[in-house]
């Protein structure tokens, strides 16, 4: 095996790289540039091309960071590196490592539906398989995108209808620019937050094309927001950074969202089931596809993902690693205790029901 788990970071020896390690060390490969994946204090980065915006934006304009496009190869000491797309968020990649007839794949996060921004998620055959399970129990099934999209237009456009601005809350790294890319802009404008707008910006520099969104700030008329859109992050929720919206209705884009509580415990009237995490039908093709002999299990529901995946005949274990995610950031104990009782009150599960590719 050419991966092993150590206490900075999933490590390739023979390489001498890390794969998005939790500390500092001479050559990390960074799968995407959420926080708990591409930390600061690194020596040496790597990473997709499209990933350097937000990791010079968030880790510094002068880090040492080579980038490179999916497939092209990188030689550490007679290993072959090659990253291939995740689907996650804007540059998010997984990382495919060869030696000698071996192939190493690590995913990091990924979804497996196109998303219309990143690019899509690539299969990657290999030995062994490092998988996250962020939402790996059979109560997370995703709708269709554009039928939560409709649903998230129906939303706005009732609001407007009826006086009221929109206030949508999403991560302010990939489900932020998704839910801007996807609405429909018919509708009304689009305002952000700050911690949305400056992500947006990174990525209009850089050549990402990212639609026309407006900063809120204090020379906008309150009234100019009435109407219209607001996305920002989970972090603004009960904020006094609300108060120049109202009137205002709130909803909160995430896969926690699928869960009968969530609304209630995050303080919200509405709630769409949006990730950028597989789903369970999306976590199981993704694992098949590879046809790995040895896959590991990480973040998220990794215990019982990793039980099911015996049961199926593939060899799996849980691996304990420092990655929480964006979709865990916004999570509970109690979410996921709600979670797990929901899974054990299904009936068992035969296998995935979703017949689509996993692009």
């Amino acid at each position: 095996m050419l991966i092993k788990f150590t206490p900075s970071g999933i490590y390739c020896e023979q390489a001498g790289i890390y794969i998005d390690p939790w500390k500092p060390v001479q050559q990390a490969v960074i799968t995407h540039a959420h926080s708990d994946h591409a930390r600061w204090g690194m020596k040496n980065y790597l990473a997709h091309k499209d990933s350097e915006p937000i990791l010079r934006l968030r880790l510094g304009d002068k880090i040492s960071l080579q980038t490179v496009n999916y497939n092209e190869p990188v030689f550490l000491n007679g290993v072959k590196l090659t990253l291939h797309p995740a689907g996650h968020v804007v540059g998010s990649a997984q990382v495919r490592l060869e030696y000698k007839g071996e192939v190493n794949v690590i995913s990091g996060d990924y979804k497996t539906e196109y998303d219309g921004l990143s690019t899509a998620f690539e299969p990657v055959k290999c030995n062994v398989f490092v998988t996250e399970s962020t939402f790996g129990l059979p109560v997370y099934r995703w709708q269709k995108q554009q039928e939560i999209f409709d649903e998230i237009n129906a939303w706005w456009r009732q609001n407007k209808e009826e006086g009221f601005a929109s206030v949508l809350y999403g991560y302010s790294l990939g489900k932020a620019q998704r839910i801007i890319q996807n609405v429909d802009h018919n509708i009304g404008r689009i305002f952000t937050h700050g911690g949305v707008e400056s992500t947006n910006r990174a990525f209009r520099r850089f050549g990402i094309d990212i639609h026309e969104t407006t900063l809120v700030n204090s020379d906008i008329n309150k009234e100019d927001y009435k109407g219209n859109l607001i996305v920002a992050p989970p972090s603004a929720i009960n904020s006094t950074w609300l108060r120049r919206f109202t009137p205002y209705r709130e909803a909160v884009c995430s896969g926690w969202m699928a869960l009968r509580g969530a609304r209630r415990r995050r303080n919200v009237a509405k709630g769409f089931a949006l990730s950028d995490h597989a789903d369970w039908n999306g976590l199981n093709e993704a694992v098949s596809a590879t046809e790995a002999e040895k896959v590991f299990v990480t973040h998220g529901y990794s215990d019982v993902f990793s039980q099911w995946l015996r049961e199926q005949g593939i060899d799996a274990e849980p691996i304990l690693t420092e990655f929480g995610g964006d979709e865990m950031d916004e999570t509970t104990a109690e979410l996921t205790a709600e979670a797990l009782n929901d899974a054990a009150s299904q009936p068992e599960d035969k296998g995935t029901t979703n017949d689509e590719s996993v692009h």
